[in-house]
């Protein structure tokens, strides 16, 4: 099945329908995240991050208080 044939099924469905689709997608590309590529910048960026978390560089913070910020931010 091609895309343009599954998307004109998928527009079929109704909200509910659709948005029951797009968890069991998500979730199926969840549990193959491990084959995703991961760049190695990202890698190198991410090992950086870590150490700088360890050797107290960089600090935590609530998800609240990010969100918040951001909200604050863009609004």
């Amino acid at each position: 099945m091609n895309i343009a044939t599954i998307k004109s099924e998928i527009s079929k469905l109704d909200l509910n329908e659709q948005l029951q689709l797009l968890e069991q997608v998500w979730d199926s590309i969840c549990n193959r995240q491990a084959e995703l590529p991961l760049p190695e910048w990202q890698k190198s960026e991410l090992d950086k991050r870590r150490l700088d978390l360890e050797y107290g560089k960089q600090g935590l913070n609530d998800s609240e208080e990010v969100h918040s910020t951001l909200r604050n931010r863009f609004q």
